[in-house]
């Protein structure tokens, strides 16, 4: 299937021809076509805005979701676009020339809201919040322009897993970032596909095709973030246990509302004796 260089997309030119890499490859496009087949995310002719911020991860998903459309797999039509947010340094001429060379479909698009951050957070406090939210803004904005049905972003199982812990942690609730969710105004999707993928995938798969990576510090903003405290957490784990990860993961895929503390989630006043529980058989830990 990805062995002749004549039946491949652009973005694949050049890839390794090691057992290695073919593995990696081969298990990030199934893990994705998982993710989007059991979360509902095809509408047939529909037409997905593919956000590309020049990281790892965005590259890795622009990758994949190409090459499942190319394969046939994939009946959407797919727009890349990147929003320059002003930060001092961007290298504004990488993207839209590497997509240009790739024969992406593509919009780049200049909204300055890194002085509107920098105007709005006092000094020592982070961007990120703020940032984000003026560039989901714009990015909903840009996909009714482009006349596209879904935002789709590159976060992988390890965001999704960091996010369930800062909720936990910093926000009192357990919630995560959902593979699939309707904006506020109900009139756009926001899909995330490379959901089962792990973040040491994405890393291995973009330098591998030696992407052009753009970092993602260059707002200054990233140092003593509650998320990297949180994935810093999560590395010891793994390191001590490989596949905690993983196993995390599957938790969030198979939750009990049952066995939580949430009366809107489970009737417990209206539970009665001999009408057990779903899932009542699972073990107390």
């Amino acid at each position: 299937m990805f062995d002749n260089a004549d039946d491949i997309h652009p973005l694949f030119h050049g890839a390794p021809s090691s057992t290695e890499f073919k593995k990696l490859r081969k298990r990030i496009v199934r893990q994705t076509r998982e993710a989007i087949e059991q979360y509902g995310m095809i509408e047939r002719g529909a037409r997905w805005l593919v956000c590309l911020s020049g990281g790892k991860d965005s590259f890795t998903l622009l990758a994949v979701l190409h090459e499942l459309k190319w394969r046939g797999l994939l009946p959407v039509d797919l727009l890349a676009c990147n929003l320059d947010q002003g930060q001092p340094g961007f290298p504004a001429t990488v993207l839209p020339d590497f997509l240009t060379r790739m024969q992406v479909p593509h919009r780049i698009e200049y909204q300055d809201t890194y002085s509107i951050v920098m105007d709005k957070i006092p000094q020592g406090r982070t961007y990120c919040a703020l940032c984000s939210r003026l560039r989901r803004g714009n990015l909903y904005r840009i996909a009714r322009e482009e006349g596209c049905s879904a935002v789709v972003l590159g976060h992988h199982r390890d965001d999704i897993l960091e996010t369930f812990f800062m909720n936990l942690f910093h926000g009192s609730r357990l919630a995560t970032m959902p593979p699939k969710l309707v904006n506020e105004e109900g009139d756009l999707f926001v899909y995330r596909p490379l959901a089962h993928v792990a973040e040491a995938d994405c890393e291995k798969f973009a330098r591998a095709m030696d992407y052009p990576i753009i970092p993602c510090n260059l707002c200054g903003s990233q140092d003593g973030l509650q998320r990297m405290q949180v994935k810093a957490l999560l590395d010891g784990w793994e390191a001590n246990h490989p596949g905690r990860r993983q196993k995390m993961f599957r938790a969030l895929m198979n939750a009990r509302p049952s066995h939580l503390l949430d009366p809107k989630l489970f009737d417990f006043a209206g539970l009665n004796l001999g009408t057990p529980p779903v899932g009542s058989d699972l073990p107390d830990l």
